[in-house]
């Protein structure tokens, strides 16, 4: 739908960048390896390119509980190179990917993500006069994404194993990836700067994601995991 000059994919992970080399043959695509964490390879990165989506961060919630520093290096301080790096090479708008969580937060997580949005807003009052603008969008778990729920109780249903739910009331705002996609690219068309843009979500009861999947699949509750909301805002 794009005529682009170039996409560059930035990230650490080499196996999923092999896999979508071999998946997308366009030309116009270049796939760069490297760290949010490292200020100087995002600048290089960065040169001539005019808008970015940040999509990196560390969002396992009890692994952040458990490894706190590497989730603050990662969703915060990757955050700040990523705004110094952007202004630097005069990029003209920044959209970056936060989550719920980020509302009243009670998890590190979330914690650090509603630290980087607040970075993001901010970084429109030093941009000067590069004018490199920034804005946030916000949203709820994205369907069948890699290390979802989707995911998980599908394959205890290929094990015939019970589907594992942490409490009986426990709901969660879910995207497609589809729509997720559509909301993202709408938001860098409109957006001006600042901006916490939120899509309206359905949210749905964990236990009745689970027996729409196998109605008669044996439901096994295993508490709250630390740092868990109940109900997402």
């Amino acid at each position: 739908n794009y005529s682009l000059k170039k996409l560059i994919i930035f990230s650490r992970d080499e196996l999923k960048q092999y896999q979508m080399q071999k998946k997308f043959k366009e030309n116009n695509l270049r796939f760069f390896i490297g760290d949010i964490r490292d200020k100087s390879r995002l600048t290089t990165a960065l040169r001539e390119v005019d808008y970015v989506i940040h999509a990196a961060a560390l969002k396992h919630v009890p692994a952040a509980e458990y490894n706190p520093i590497e989730c603050v290096r990662t969703n915060i301080i990757g955050a700040e190179n990523l705004i110094n790096a952007a202004i630097d090479c005069n990029v003209k708008k920044v959209l970056a990917l936060s989550t719920d969580k980020a509302t009243n937060p009670i998890n590190l997580y979330g914690a650090t993500k509603l630290c980087a949005e607040k970075l993001f807003i901010a970084a429109n009052n030093m941009s000067g006069k590069n004018n490199a603008r920034f804005s946030v969008v916000r949203y709820g778990n994205v369907i069948n994404s890699r290390g979802s729920v989707i995911p998980f109780f599908k394959d205890l249903i290929k094990q015939n194993k019970p589907l594992l739910v942490t409490h009986k009331e426990m709901t969660r705002f879910f995207i497609s990836l589809d729509n997720s996609v559509k909301f993202v690219l709408r938001c860098i068309k409109n957006m001006n700067k600042g901006e916490v843009f939120i899509p309206k979500m359905p949210s749905v009861k964990i236990i009745d994601l689970a027996k729409s999947l196998d109605k008669k699949a044996k439901i096994k509750f295993i508490g709250m995991r630390p740092g868990e909301k109940l109900h997402e805002l």
